[in-house]
């Protein structure tokens, strides 16, 4: 039987200080592709990694390229092995990013400036301490939903931000609102309710003067087709044009990432085995709530790597 496999890329939040130093000693690309995003970023991304601070690492304007190039400098390595069979491709919000530049899409260079930029942009949109993101999980989504209503006074935002798995929603918007739905979950019987140290609250409507900054960029931005199909965070749908591509990345800045229903359409189209591209193990724990049956393999530390090339 054939075994239709799917790629996938961490967002913000995989990130550690110190992460592929162990792949770095052994495969070339991953400090060439940090040295190519250095380059165009103006500092030394890798030594940021390698070293810290991780409150510095942590900055969405840092995290946004950090995670671009080291799921990318992955990607260059099974590459390089002449691996790479992909049916299908997707990112959880960032990596949506790291997607579309391994599909060909954008080019690393353009997406590495692209994304500085869109983590500028999220920071001014919604400075720190003005807004929130946290995790609830034991909750039902429509459940969630209502505590958000039920939380945010007149003039407030907040909102689910990522559907991550079944019964994990992260919410966004105002602070205060925020710390008000996280009492109204747990008093709602939610096993954990609590705030994530992030910087900005993103994929909520706080976004869309980030939005519209991120327009301008991407309507300057060189794109094509991918050629390897791309399935979008938005409307959890297969990228069908590059002004569909540029719509979604506009949009996916103030809507939810539905990561649930983009694992499903990946069992609908026939996908048997998915791997996390990229550091950490994020996405394969969320996938594995969602289709407990389904092969995952990551690349989040050299073993794994190698057993994914010797495969």
């Amino acid at each position: 039987m054939t075994t239709h496999v799917a790629f996938v890329f961490p967002g913000q939040g995989s990130q550690t200080v110190g992460m592929l130093a162990e792949i770095a000693q052994k495969h070339r690309e991953i400090e060439e592709t940090f040295a190519e995003a250095s380059e165009v970023l103006g500092y030394d991304l890798w030594r940021l990694v390698q070293y810290g601070p991780a409150e510095e690492l942590d900055k969405t304007v840092r995290t946004q390229p950090a995670l671009l190039a080291a799921s990318y400098g992955i990607w260059r390595i099974l590459e390089a092995k002449n691996h790479l069979k992909p049916d299908l491709l997707a990112g959880h919000s960032l990596g949506e990013y790291t997607a579309l530049v391994c599909a060909e899409s954008i080019s690393f260079k353009d997406a590495v400036k692209l994304v500085a930029a869109r983590g500028q942009y999220m920071q001014e949109a919604a400075p720190v301490g003005s807004g929130a993101l946290a995790a609830i999980v034991g909750l039902l989504d429509d459940a969630v939903r209502r505590i958000c209503e039920e939380a945010s006074l007149s003039g407030e935002v907040l909102s689910p931000a990522n559907f991550n798995s079944p019964g994990q929603v992260v919410i966004a918007g105002h602070l205060p609102a925020v710390e008000r739905a996280l009492i109204l979950a747990k008093e709602a019987g939610a096993r954990l309710a609590k705030l994530l140290p992030v910087s900005v609250s993103s994929h909520c409507v706080l976004m869309k003067p980030a939005a519209e900054k991120l327009a301008a960029s991407l309507a300057m931005l060189p794109i094509e087709l991918p050629r390897i199909p791309v399935v979008n965070n938005v409307d959890v749908a297969v990228y069908s044009s590059v002004d569909g591509i540029r719509d979604g990345l506009i949009r996916q800045l103030y809507m939810p990432v539905r990561w649930v229903e983009m694992i499903e359409l990946f069992v609908d189209k026939g996908i048997s085995h998915i791997v996390e591209c990229g550091p950490g193990k994020v996405l394969s724990g969320l996938n594995k709530r969602i289709v407990p049956d389904i092969q995952l393999t990551h690349t989040a530390d050299l073993a794994s790597l190698h057993t994914l090339i010797r495969n």
